[in-house]
């Protein structure tokens, strides 16, 4: 499994959103502790807003070798 883009850059005020088109759950928690999801389950979505700048790596909690990360400027 891995998040797709692995890495993605975005303007400060921008709301990024996951979708999950696996057969298995997967979860969305930052490194920092700033954003984390609930069970995200084929189909759905979970949805967070990056209001400053800097570098936010996350990982999927449930396949902890998933790693992403979102780059803010």
């Amino acid at each position: 499994f891995k998040f797709l883009p692995e890495t993605l850059e975005v303007a400060a005020g921008t709301e990024v959103t996951w979708s999950n088109s696996d057969i298995v759950l997967h979860t969305v928690v930052a490194d920092d502790g700033s954003f984390e999801s609930d069970n995200i389950v084929r189909g759905d979505t979970f949805s967070f807003t990056f209001e400053r700048a800097g570098s936010f790596p996350y990982i999927c909690g449930v396949h902890t070798s998933m790693k992403g990360e979102i780059v803010v400027t």
